[in-house]
C-alpha cells in the first residue's frame, strides 16, 4: 500500500457504495459520517474489479483445489504401464485408459487431442454429502457450509480444460440428480454460451421409485447435452417406422411382428468380393447379386446368409417374370439379428427405462460379485452414443469409474462394425469398504473382460467384443524454466506424442531418435538435432508421411533440413508446442 492515504470523494463513494469497502459508514450516535481511508492506487483497484464482477449469471465462493505435494510445480506427462496392454486384433482400434487425477489427464489431453474428441460423456460425482465427492483428500458432507463451492470449483476446472478437447461439432453429456442439477445448468452455460441442447430425463427405477425424497417418489435422472457450437452439432434422431409398410405375416408374427421385403442383392454399398457369392434357390439354381446389370453384392455375408435360412429371415422367391429373388424379411418388433426392438418413441427429452439394477447385474455378471456402487447401465450410454457419433468417433469419459462408457463404445461398434475408439480417465482411490482400487482393480479388469470374453455368473461363456487398450499413468516433470528441465519433458514426451498421433506400434528405436507406425502413417521423434541425418536416412525407407518432432530449445523451424523429402516430412518442434498448452493451463514461465 502506497504511504500517502487517500479519502474517497463523496460523490466516488455515492457512486461506488455498493459491495465494497468504501460505503459510508456512521459512528456510535449514527449521525456523523466516516470513511474508510485507503491508498488510490488500491481504491482504483478495486473499483476495476467491481466493473469485471459478473452482472447475471452463478456466482460462488472459490475453493482453492491442493493436489498432491509430488504435483506441484510440475507438469503432466504420460507413462505407459505395458503389462497392462490389450491386444485382440492390430487391424481393431487402439483405445486409452489414462490412471490418475483428471484434471492432470485433461491437461495431457488439451495437447495430445485438442479439438479432437466427438462426445463427451461424463458422470461426476452428485455430491450428496454421503461419502461420494472427495475434495483435497476429504469426503465433502452435507454440513460443509461450502457443499456446492467445493463441487462447482471441482467441475469448472475440469470443464474448461474438457472443453478444449471438444471438436467445433462436439457434444457433451453429463449425467447428474437434483441435488447440483440447477448448478450445473448454470455452470454449463458460462463454460459452452449458447451451447444448450437439453435436458433429457431417464428413467433410473421400474417400479413406485425411491423414497429418498420425503414428499414425492423419486425414479429418475437427468443427463444435460450441450454442444461447442449447436449450429456444427449433429444429433441423429431415432428412426420410427412406418408401421403401414410392414404388410407381410408368418408364423412369427406374435412374437416378431409383421414384417415388410427387401431385396439382399445392392449396387448402393462399397463392392466387396466376400460378399458376392451364389446362393441356392430351392430348385437348386445358383442365385447371384446381380443388380439391374450392374455390379452388386449381398447385403449380408455368407454366414449371415445361412443363419436367416435356418431362423426364416430369409424368403426366396418369383418375380413376375420368373426370376429368383432373395429378399431379407425385416420384421416390426425385432432387428435382422432377432433383438428386441422398442419401437414406441418416448416424449421429447425423455429416455427410455435403463435401470440403475440393471447395471449392478451386468457388473455383477462379469466380476460375479459386487465390486462398483451406482455405476449407470452400459446401454444408456450406447443409446446416447447412438444419437451423437459415427463409426469413427473418438468418445472421451473423464470421470470414467467402473469403465461403462469404455463398455458401450465396444458393444456398439460390435452392433453395426464401428471404429469408435474410447479415452477413459479415472483415479486410482480405493472404492469404499471393498479394499478394491478403481482403475487396477474394476475399470481396467472389466474393459479387459469385455474385450477378451468372460464366464457369467451361470458359467456361460461371453464372447470378447474385440478391440485394443493402451494403459497409462500421469507422471510429472519439474517445470522449473530450465533448459535441463526442456530437455526432461522432451525426454519423457514420448507417449504423449504417440498418443497424439495414435501410432503405438515401434517401427525404430534409436538413442537420438524413434519412430513409430499405424497402418495409415509413421510418427518420428528425434531428441537431438545432431541426429536429424541418421533420421533422414530412415525416414527415406519409408512410404508415406511422416509427422517428425525434434527437439529444440528456441522452437526452430527445420522445414528446410526435410525439403528434399517430397514433402512427406510434417516438422513440429518440441517442447514448445506442449508448453504452450501448460502456460494457459497451470500460469507458468518455462
Amino acid at each position: 500500500m502506497a504511504d500517502k492515504i487517500y479519502k474517497p470523494k463523496r460523490e466516488e463513494i455515492k457512486t461506488h457504495k455498493t459491495g465494497t469497502n468504501f460505503s459510508v459508514k456512521k459512528n456510535g450516535n449514527g449521525k456523523k459520517r466516516l470513511y474508510d481511508e485507503y491508498s488510490k492506487e488500491d481504491f482504483v483497484a478495486e473499483i476495476e474489479q467491481l466493473k469485471k464482477r459478473k452482472k447475471y449469471g452463478l456466482v460462488w465462493e472459490e475453493q482453492e483445489e491442493k493436489f498432491d505435494k509430488d504435483t506441484i510445480g510440475k507438469l503432466p506427462v504420460l507413462k505407459e504401464v505395458k503389462n497392462r496392454e490389450i491386444k485382440t486384433d492390430k487391424k481393431l482400434p487402439v483405445n486409452l485408459l489414462i490412471e490418475g487425477d483428471n484434471y492432470h489427464s485433461l491437461s495431457v489431453l488439451n495437447y495430445t487431442h485438442e479439438k479432437s474428441v466427438d462426445v463427451i460423456y461424463i458422470d461426476p460425482p452428485y455430491n450428496t454429502g454421503s461419502k461420494d465427492f472427495i475434495f483435497n483428500d476429504s469426503y465433502v458432507n452435507k454440513e460443509d457450509a461450502y457443499l456446492h463451492s467445493k463441487w462447482l470449483s471441482f467441475m469448472e476446472k475440469r470443464l474448461k480444460l474438457a472443453k478444449n478437447v471438444l471438436k467445433n461439432t462436439g457434444v457433451i453429456f453429463i449425467s447428474i440428480n437434483d441435488i447440483e442439477l440447477a448448478q450445473l445448468k448454470l455452470l454449463m452455460d458460462d463454460v459452452f454460451p449458447s451451447g444448450f441442447l437439453s435436458v433429457l430425463v431417464w428413467e433410473n427405477r421400474e417400479g413406485g421409485g425411491s423414497s429418498d425424497s420425503k414428499h414425492f417418489k423419486i425414479k429418475h435422472e437427468y443427463i444435460l447435452a450441450y454442444a461447442k457450437d449447436p449450429a456444427k452439432a449433429i444429433i441423429h434422431q431415432e428412426e420410427i417406422p412406418d408401421e403401414a409398410a410392414y404388410t407381410h405375416s408368418d408364423k412369427y408374427e406374435k412374437e416378431r411382428g409383421k414384417h415388410k421385403l427387401i431385396k439382399l442383392n445392392s449396387a448402393s454399398i462399397q463392392y466387396s468380393k466376400s460378399l458376392d457369392y451364389p446362393i441356392i434357390a430351392p430348385d437348386k439354381t445358383k442365385i447371384y447379386p446381380s443388380f439391374k446389370h450392374k455390379k452388386a453384392c449381398w447385403r449380408w455375408s455368407m454366414k449371415k446368409v445361412e443363419w436367416g435360412m435356418k431362423s426364416e429371415f430369409i424368403k426366396i422367391d418369383k418375380d413376375r417374370k420368373g426370376n429368383w429373388v432373395v429378399y431379407s424379411k425385416q420384421y416390426l418388433k425385432v432387428d435382422n439379428e432377432n433383438n428386441p426392438i422398442e419401437r414406441q418413441r418416448p416424449p421429447l427429452g425423455v429416455i427410455p427405462l435403463f435401470s440403475s439394477t440393471m447395471a449392478t447385474k451386468q457388473l455383477e455378471n462379469i466380476f460375479h460379485k459386487k465390486v462398483f456402487d451406482y455405476s449407470k447401465p452400459y446401454p444408456l450410454i450406447e443409446y446416447l452414443l447412438k444419437l451423437s457419433t459415427d463409426k469413427n468417433s473418438v468418445i472421451l469419459d473423464f470421470f470414467a469409474g467402473s469403465g461403462t462408457t469404455g463398455h458401450s463404445v465396444l458393444s456398439l461398434n460390435r452392433q453395426d462394425k464401428g471404429e469408435r475408439r474410447f479415452i477413459l480417465c479415472t483415479n486410482n482411490e480405493d472404492n469404499g469398504e471393498r479394499g478394491l482400487k478403481i482403475a487396477t482393480d474394476i475399470c481396467y479388469p472389466r474393459i479387459e473382460k469385455v474385450m477378451r470374453g468372460y464366464k457369467d455368473l451361470k458359467g456361460n461363456e461371453v464372447n470378447g467384443l474385440g478391440s485394443n487398450l493402451k494403459y497409462f499413468k500421469t507422471s510429472f516433470v519439474d517445470a522449473t524454466p530450465t533448459d535441463e528441465n526442456k530437455k526432461k519433458l522432451t525426454a519423457q514426451s514420448t507417449e504423449m506424442l504417440c498418443v497424439r498421433e495414435n501410432t503405438f506400434e515401434e517401427v525404430l528405436s534409436k538413442k537420438d531418435f524413434k519412430i513409430f507406425k499405424n497402418d495409415k502413417k509413421h510418427t518420428g521423434i528425434v531428441f537431438d538435432q545432431a541426429a536429424i541425418s541418421d533420421f533422414k536416412k530412415e525416414a527415406k525407407k519409408i512410404q508415406g508421411p511422416i509427422h517428425t518432432y525434434i527437439f529444440s530449445l528456441e522452437d526452430e523451424d527445420f522445414a528446410p533440413e526435410f525439403a528434399d523429402m517430397d514433402g512427406r516430412i510434417i516438422v513440429s518442434p518440441i517442447p514448445e508446442a506442449i508448453l504452450r498448452v501448460y502456460r494457459r493451463i497451470f500460469s507458468i514461465k518455462i
